[in-house]
């Protein structure tokens, strides 16, 4: 029988074995990249992003001398339901020198369960419309509540009113970027761990060459 060089057939070949020369990147690299761009992301978006101030005033419900006062509690819960309400904004869009629209959408009131109290914040990107806008809707509040006050035997006082803020309430860009970066680390991991494992497996068959195969036929 003659020796024959035999041939290998399978995926290996030149652009095989310059693939298997590149080094895959390590999968931390995914935590880091995600990190890193989040980081830059949050960053620029507290840097680009119109600081916002808030403002909040307070009104507190007072009972008449034969009143209970649980029921001051309870009227302070439905006069701040009411506080961003058209009736009360209509009112109050005179004294804060906006449309009902910029009220409606920079104005929130909150309420106490355990004290008769309605605190009503404005938010804006100057400091003294805040305020404006805070005791604005707070003194609207009070004159609403001063025409059925015959009936309820309940009035509205402003116990605090809103002062200009002298600082932001939104997130500074150093927070933002803190944010972004754990965001960007976390969705990082979470590409690491969903990725598809790619297991190469090459089958490399080994055939007789030519000579092989004719020596094999002439000894059957």
């Amino acid at each position: 029988m003659t020796d024959a060089p035999h041939r290998r057939v399978g995926p290996a070949g030149p652009p095989a074995r310059t693939a298997t020369r590149v080094k895959r990147f390590p999968l931390w690299s995914l935590i880091a990249a995600g990190v890193l761009l989040g980081g830059v992301a949050g960053g620029a978006y507290g840097v680009l992003k119109t600081p916002q101030y808030s403002a909040t005033s307070y009104v507190i419900a007072v009972p008449d001398e034969k009143t209970d006062p649980s029921v001051a509690l309870g009227f302070a819960q439905a006069y701040g339901r009411v506080a961003t309400q058209d009736a009360v904004l209509g009112d109050a869009q005179a004294r804060a020198g906006v449309p009902v629209k910029k009220l409606q959408s920079s104005v929130q009131a909150e309420t106490s369960p355990d004290a008769p109290m309605v605190a009503v914040s404005a938010t804006s990107a100057k400091p003294r419309e805040a305020a404006v806008m805070a005791n604005a809707v707070a003194m609207a509040l009070t004159v609403t509540a001063d025409r059925t006050q015959a009936s309820t035997k309940v009035k509205l006082l402003q116990f605090s009113r809103a002062m200009k803020p002298t600082s932001p309430s939104s997130a500074s860009p150093r927070v933002t970027a803190l944010v972004g970066a754990s965001a960007g680390g976390l969705l990082g991991g979470l590409v690491m761990l969903v990725r598809p494992r790619r297991e190469r497996t090459e089958t490399n068959a080994t055939v007789p060459g030519p000579a092989a195969a004719a020596d094999l036929q002439g000894s059957v």
